[in-house]
């Protein structure tokens, strides 16, 4: 009977796919990233960063539901003043800009309103949400942090489509893992916040 139930479910896997439409996108946009540290012991600043590569989207027809996967690069990090402690500023460190190199990869549950008796040709607001992997690529090599070989993200945002060829979204994502920990501090680690703004353009198919 088991082995029955996982066939059907397997079937019924295989056809949502076969009716589901899928597009890719080209994605590009600016970062305003922090870093949010374990201790409120330093100031932190934002920093500005971007992100680009492509998007793929996945939408069931007639119920607004679907996934959306991505490879990107994105810049993150930000502006910590190691200086206000003498701990850091006895060695020399002051207000350091950290630079964080990221392959992103974004699976996120996303629903389009595609019921607007035609309007949805035109404009289709859409909410996303889920997990994205960060793999760590580069650094700037500040000697005062190890850092995370990869950290994991959430995300939720919402968007707008236009002409059902180019999307516009705003996210926020909150660093679930540390990005990097301090060397001199034991426990003391960072993880990544950011705000982002989009666009995104889907190619002819």
């Amino acid at each position: 009977m088991k082995r029955i139930s996982a066939l059907i479910a397997v079937i019924c896997l295989c056809a949502a796919g076969a009716m589901a439409q899928f597009r890719a996108a080209g994605v590009a946009g600016v970062n305003v990233n922090s870093l949010s540290f374990s201790q409120d012991l330093v100031p932190v600043d934002n920093a500005v960063g971007f992100h680009a590569g492509v998007l793929g989207e996945l939408m069931f027809p007639g119920i607004g539901f679907g996934l959306d996967l991505g490879l990107l690069y994105n810049q993150a990090g930000a502006k910590v003043d190691l200086g206000s402690k003498e701990v850091w500023s006895s060695l020399g460190y002051g207000n350091e800009r950290s630079y964080l190199h990221y392959v992103q990869i974004p699976l996120h549950l996303r629903f389009k309103w595609t019921r607007m008796s035609g309007l949805e040709e035109y404009v289709a607001p859409f909410a996303y949400g889920g997990p994205e992997l960060n793999i760590l690529v580069a650094h700037n090599k500040c000697k005062a942090y190890d850092y995370s070989g990869a950290e994991i993200g959430l995300t939720a945002g919402l968007g707008v489509e236009v002409m059902r060829d180019w999307q516009v979204s705003a996210s926020y994502t909150w660093g679930m893992t540390n990005a990097l920990e301090t060397k001199l501090l034991d426990g003391f680690g960072a993880r990544n916040r950011q705000w982002t703004v989009r666009v995104a353009y889907f190619f002819k198919h």
